[in-house]
């Protein structure tokens, strides 16, 4: 499975993206997904994920600022972000749920800078 991210960009403190990660392969519904993101000199963090019934998970840093979607039709996990602030700063990645099993290789990340 290939996975690539992208709508990632520079935006002010307080302003909104919605970032797409496309998956290859027909096996895309059967997983749980997640978003992650990794800033400057820190490890990468799973910030929200959604499982393959639409149920959704989110780190309390995000929490009713970002919301994680599906479509299974077309192999693509979103995520939404609102109310954006400087320490959401990071590259973003989407990959499998680990908190449920192994993840994929890592695919292409999106950079999202937020301005203060």
């Amino acid at each position: 499975v290939q996975l690539q991210a992208f709508g990632g960009g520079l935006v002010q403190a307080g302003g909104s993206l919605r970032l797409s990660c496309a998956a290859s392969g027909s096996t895309f519904s059967r997983y749980a997904m997640g978003w992650y993101r990794q800033a400057p000199g820190k490890q990468r963090e799973l910030v929200a994920a959604i499982s393959s019934g639409g149920s959704a998970y989110y780190a309390d840093s995000v929490q009713g600022r970002f919301t994680i979607s599906r479509d299974n039709a077309k192999n693509t996990v979103y995520l939404q972000m609102n109310s954006l602030k400087p320490e959401d700063t990071a590259v973003y990645y989407c990959n499998t749920d680990e908190r449920l099993g192994p993840r994929w290789d890592w695919g292409q990340g999106t950079q999202v800078t937020v301005s203060s």
